[in-house]
């Protein structure tokens, strides 16, 4: 019986071509059973394009974000340069009393093209005020000025 097994297993013809088997199907690039999953080449061309296009937004978002962080520090060192302006026009003016922090002040202009630092405000000098109003400002803690109101010319 043993004979007869051996001669059975030796005369065995496998009916598949033999380009057909692959001695190592798990290894194939794609599925070797009909139960197998499906693999789908893949579109690297397409990938790449979607990469690609996910870094640019990615990259203009951040840079759109810091053109807004550069367009505020702009906007801050311009009105730190208006504060510096209008200080120094306060500190050559005529003053007769020392100004308090975070108190409110009316600066004039006299005909004479010099300025005078007051504590009475363009409304209380009624129709024909002796001077040009050019701003109201508040004294901040660092000793600049802070412009509240504008002068009309």
């Amino acid at each position: 019986m043993e004979k007869r097994k051996k001669n059975n297993q030796e005369a065995f013809i496998n009916p598949i071509d033999d380009d057909k088997v692959a001695e190592n199907p798990h290894a194939l690039p794609y599925a070797h059973t009909v139960g197998g999953v499906q693999i789908k080449p893949v579109d690297k061309g397409k990938i790449k394009g979607r990469a690609v296009k996910a870094m640019y937004k990615q990259a203009d978002m951040q840079l759109n974000q810091i053109k807004r962080q550069i367009e505020l520090l702009a906007q801050q060192a311009k009105a730190i340069n208006e504060r510096i302006a209008i200080s120094e026009q306060i500190y050559t003016a005529e003053m007769n009393f020392e100004p308090l922090i975070g108190c409110t002040y009316h600066l004039y202009e006299r005909s004479n093209g010099k300025y005078v630092l007051s504590m009475v405000s363009p409304q209380e000098w009624g129709k024909n005020p002796p001077f040009r109003f050019v701003a109201t400002v508040e004294l901040l803690a660092d000793h600049t000025w802070e412009v509240l109101e504008r002068g009309g010319g």
